[in-house]
């Protein structure tokens, strides 16, 4: 099991965050991966700082206009000669292990992608003692109504998928190409362990529960192709599973 990994990192104003989370991704104890940071046009030191690492597994790149996380995501996706695809944001972090972990199950299990298990911290690193987890097997039709993914955890093959663009839905782009990969396999299965720690932001977009509402309403109208009133009840449905089903796979830790 020695095959490249191709890590996929936007970057906008990250310069409160960035270096821990390079420094997560050097202190992997699989070390055969690129990383791939697209700078979006920062106005701050994001951009010098992550210069600053001397390591020919990382590779920073900047884009000519800001143009958005997905442009970003696809800019690297272009880029990435690995075959896996990992997703890590500018502000969150992978524990060690995490590629090994999750290259070992993917073997194991003959899983051509998997996620796993994430703890959440503030914006100051600090843990929240909260461990969101979730079903031991995910269907597509699970998926479809809950997003069990983090996409901090989540690695698919390019050897099996070939590179799967990220949608230009302006949101949810995450959730999008979960669904996308899981459709052509039925179901996935996590890694039942905590392999990452995600960053809750009071200031990101994900705080707002009222906007998350429109981006799910967006994805079942623009990329599932519902009719206004099918597109109504799904995003009540995703509702309901967010509000009476996900907070029981939300643990303390």
């Amino acid at each position: 099991m020695n095959k490249l990994v191709s890590i996929i990192t936007p970057t906008f104003n990250s310069e409160k965050f960035i270096l821990s989370t390079i420094n997560s991704v050097l202190n992997q104890t699989y070390t055969n991966w690129e990383l791939i940071l697209v700078d979006d046009c920062s106005t701050d030191s994001t951009w010098e700082l992550i210069n600053t690492i001397k390591d020919s597994r990382i590779k920073c790149f900047k884009l000519d206009l800001n143009s958005g996380p997905g442009i970003a995501r696809n800019f690297a996706i272009q880029k990435a000669q690995g075959n896996y695809i990992a997703f890590l944001d500018s502000d969150d972090l992978w524990k060690p292990e995490k590629l090994f972990l999750q290259l070992q199950f993917m073997k194991e299990e003959n899983l051509p992608m998997t996620f796993s298990f994430y703890e959440q911290i503030d914006g100051e690193g600090e843990k929240l003692h909260k461990l969101i987890t979730s079903p031991l097997e995910v269907s597509y039709e699970q998926l479809y109504y809950c997003n069990w993914i983090g996409n901090l955890t989540g690695i698919y093959s390019v050897d099996f998928y070939g590179k799967i663009p990220i949608s230009s839905i302006k949101k949810r782009q995450d959730w999008i190409l979960w669904l996308t990969l899981v459709k052509k396999i039925g179901r996935v299965k996590p890694v039942s362990e905590s392999l990452a720690f995600y960053r809750v932001r009071k200031d990101s977009v994900s705080s707002s529960k009222l906007k998350l509402i429109k981006y799910n309403y967006s994805v079942y109208r623009d990329f599932h192709g519902n009719n206004m009133l099918k597109a109504i009840l799904n995003t009540a449905l995703f509702l309901a599973n967010q509000i009476l089903i996900k907070p029981h796979f939300t643990k303390k830790n």
